[in-house]
């Protein structure tokens, strides 16, 4: 069964970690021609051309953060597409229901932009990200990432995220799932993802003790032991 890896808002980071999986990059990523517009629904659907074009019938989505609501997103769509499921520092919606805090959460993430570049503002734009745990060259891999974005596809994407909300979908995914969350992540909470594993039917959740948002930087021994048992069976 073939893995895609469905990264977050930071960028592709996995640097062939996962043997014989396929690095998605997401539409304006690596490159790759942006949408028009981006938002949820259009995202999956370039997922599912994606796999067509590579002829995957049926394929085990990892979605880490943003890629993660793409992967709940998908399996809501087209459910009959996805074999297993991996929801990894993600969440099943975005903040609250006041619009204020969506406002709120633009403005901090946006500020480092202003009169910046996202390879000046890369440093500020990852903070909090990670455990004071995590090696040296976990920081430096996740800034190459930011750094390589552009930043309108950035802009872009931090404003879809704001509009996801799948948690009415949680107990409707039927497929085999496996959540990984970090002890110490702030941006997925392990309240949020311990309560989105009692949601979705027959899932399991894997705590990496001391880990921050970007578990496979920080910690990819216990992270592989996580995944790829998941992968395997």
């Amino acid at each position: 069964m073939t893995t895609i890896l469905l990264h977050g808002i930071g960028g592709p980071s996995w640097d062939g970690m996962i043997p014989g999986a396929i690095d998605w990059p997401m539409p304006g990523f690596c490159g790759t021609a942006p949408l028009p517009e981006m938002t949820f629904p259009a995202l999956a659907d370039s997922l599912r051309d994606a796999l067509d074009a590579r002829g995957l019938d049926r394929v085990t989505l990892v979605g880490h953060s943003m890629g993660g609501m793409l992967a709940q997103e998908f399996v809501a769509r087209c459910p009959e597409r996805v074999a297993k499921l991996v929801l990894y520092g993600t969440t099943p919606a975005f903040g609250g229901r006041d619009p204020s805090f969506a406002e709120q959460f633009l403005a901090a993430r946006l500020g480092p932009l202003e009169g910046r570049s996202m390879q000046d503002a890369a440093p500020d734009l990852m903070a909090g990200m990670l455990a004071d745990s995590a090696p040296p060259d976990a920081l430096p891999r996740a800034l190459a990432a930011m750094r390589a974005i552009p930043e309108e596809v950035y802009r872009a994407t931090l404003r879809c995220l704001t509009t996801f909300d799948r948690r009415a979908d949680m107990a409707r995914i039927a497929v085999p799932t496996l959540l990984i969350a970090g002890e110490r992540d702030q941006a997925a909470p392990l309240k949020t993802m311990q309560r989105m594993a009692e949601a979705i039917p027959g899932a399991r959740i894997v705590v990496v003790p001391g880990a921050g948002h970007l578990i496979h930087l920080e910690a990819p021994e216990p992270f592989r032991a996580a995944l790829l048992p998941f992968l395997k069976a």
